[in-house]
């Protein structure tokens, strides 16, 4: 499970911190979903943010992943609404599209594009940890733009208009 921790200040953001929950390694899903709790409440404690976002549940080809996502989430969820910090949700057409301007992004273009946006040295180990970080940035543009959403054909597109978003 990823995460990316920003620090906003008016219209900039920065990057506070981003990585994975590394689960321990056993079939007992239950010690694995402690193990999330455990983990999330500790990242709160240390970063105090006053939001969380996360991805919204997706529909995948492996209905057991998917139930056990949903429920990784949905202690992640607990752990925060435990610190009374709000939630919200998108989805991951909705975190791609914002970060790239493409709602099919690859996992690749979304870190790409962070590692622009955020001026990033080096790429993290895991993209999962970029996927984190995405949805924290998506949530970013989603307060700071409430205009309308604009759509992309292409990079052209959406770097001619978000020129400044781009070092």
């Amino acid at each position: 499970m990823g995460y990316g921790v920003i620090s906003v200040r008016g219209n900039r953001l920065e990057l506070i911190t981003l990585g994975v929950l590394k689960l321990v390694k056993t079939d007992d899903h239950p010690r694995k979903l402690k193990h999330i709790f455990e983990k999330t409440l500790e990242l709160l404690s240390v970063y105090r943010p006053d939001e969380l976002a996360v991805e919204a549940p997706f529909f995948g080809k492996n209905v057991q992943s998917m139930l056990k996502l949903g429920r990784a989430q949905g202690v992640a969820m607990a752990a925060a609404l435990s610190r009374s910090v709000p939630i919200f949700e998108y989805s991951p057409r909705k975190i791609k599209q914002s970060i790239t301007g493409k709602g099919s992004a690859s996992k690749e273009q979304v870190a790409s594009m962070l590692k622009q946006l955020l001026a990033i040295q080096e790429s993290p180990d895991y993209l999962d940890a970029t996927d984190g970080l995405a949805v924290a940035v998506c949530h970013f543009f989603q307060k700071g733009n409430p205009g309308p959403e604009k759509k992309f054909s292409g990079w052209k597109g959406f770097l001619s208009v978000n020129s400044d978003r781009v070092t």
